[in-house]
């Protein structure tokens, strides 16, 4: 699991194995899964429109198939393109938004269909949608808190960790860094979609250098490692975030975070505790050396406190358990 949303669904799948629940789960070939894996082939070296299509109609079937042969009692879609295969209506379903609302399509929260209801991952994403019956209390993202407790020491160098795509703005992580005059550690996954992959060859490989390393996508001891041992975290998001996991990783590493202050950032980060929201490179930059006078052992308090795993799992149960017992959770 790399991304946000496959890692919810990784850790949902987890505890759905460990409570003896069947958990059925529709994804690529390469996935590694607690549950029982119904394969949709395997991830392509680069996508476009037919392939997006066939991985649809792979999932559609997929889960029409599941459908037949098992009594399913919940569908959960992560999905961005949910739509496209969604089961019959009747069947109770959920839908987590893990994206924008402008990532959707537009007759997404319009239509109504029996059985389907919407959950968000922040205040700030459900406040952002058009108000819909079918949307149920958002259920915020999150962390196996101890399990990143490892001690590092703190090492001179920041890191910016998440999909590499323009939206993410790393190459605003790469100037800051330089203004600051700091190493930078760059990692995370270049996804096949063609914008991504030019971003990549465009925007930030040139760039990269003694001082600016790309490590590529990291497992989570690795990501372990390097959100504990940086000096910090920098997030120059430029999209409206809906949640960010690697946010609340760091600050559970006792590692602050710099974000500029889009969607549900505000929410994660608490300034001059947790770390800093700025507007921009200059202030990032300003920021990196004022992170020096935040605790470790704060950011790891606020942490557990607020980012628990275990409550986010708790609450997608519960929303199985009455999605389950009857047809419609909203009466």
């Amino acid at each position: 699991a790399t991304g946000g949303a496959e890692q919810v669904l990784a850790a949902l799948d987890r505890a759905l194995v460990a409570k003896g629940h069947r958990s059925l789960v529709v994804a690529c070939s390469e996935s590694k899964t607690a549950g029982e894996l119904l394969a949709t082939g395997p991830l392509p070296a680069q996508f476009n429109e037919d392939l997006r299509h066939r991985a649809q109609r792979a999932h559609r079937e997929r889960i029409r198939d599941a459908l037949r042969r098992w009594p399913v009692d919940v569908v959960h879609c992560h999905g961005l393109d949910f739509a496209e295969y969604l089961p019959h209506p009747g069947v109770p379903t959920l839908v987590t938004l893990h994206l924008p609302v402008d990532h959707y399509r537009p007759d997404t929260f319009s239509e109504r269909r029996p059985g389907r209801y919407f959950n968000c991952v922040s205040a700030s994403q459900r406040a952002s949608l058009p108000t819909n019956e079918a949307m149920l209390p958002e259920i915020p993202n999150g962390v196996p808190v101890l399990e990143l407790q490892a001690r590092h020491a703190k090492r001179n160098f920041v890191l910016a960790l998440g999909r590499i795509c323009p939206e993410k703005g790393f190459h605003h992580a790469i100037d800051a860094a330089a203004l600051a005059e700091i190493p930078l550690l760059l990692a995370g996954r270049v996804y096949p979609y063609p914008d991504h992959l030019r971003y990549f060859a465009e925007e930030l490989q040139p760039r990269l250098g003694p001082r600016t390393r790309f490590l590529g996508n990291l497992d989570f001891y690795r990501k372990r490692r390097f959100l504990t041992a940086a000096r910090c975290l920098l997030m120059p998001s430029q999209i409206a975030e809906t949640s960010s996991l690697v946010a609340m990783e760091a600050i559970a590493c006792g590692t602050p975070v710099i974000a500029f202050p889009v969607g549900a950032l505000p929410e994660i980060i608490e300034p001059e505790v947790t770390g800093f929201l700025v507007d921009n490179t200059k202030q990032m930059a300003e920021a990196i050396h004022a992170v020096e006078r935040l605790e470790p052992e704060r950011c790891r308090e606020v942490a557990r406190q607020r980012f628990p795993l275990e409550r986010m799992i708790a609450g997608y149960f519960g929303y199985y358990r009455k999605l389950a017992a009857t047809p419609s959770i909203l009466q």
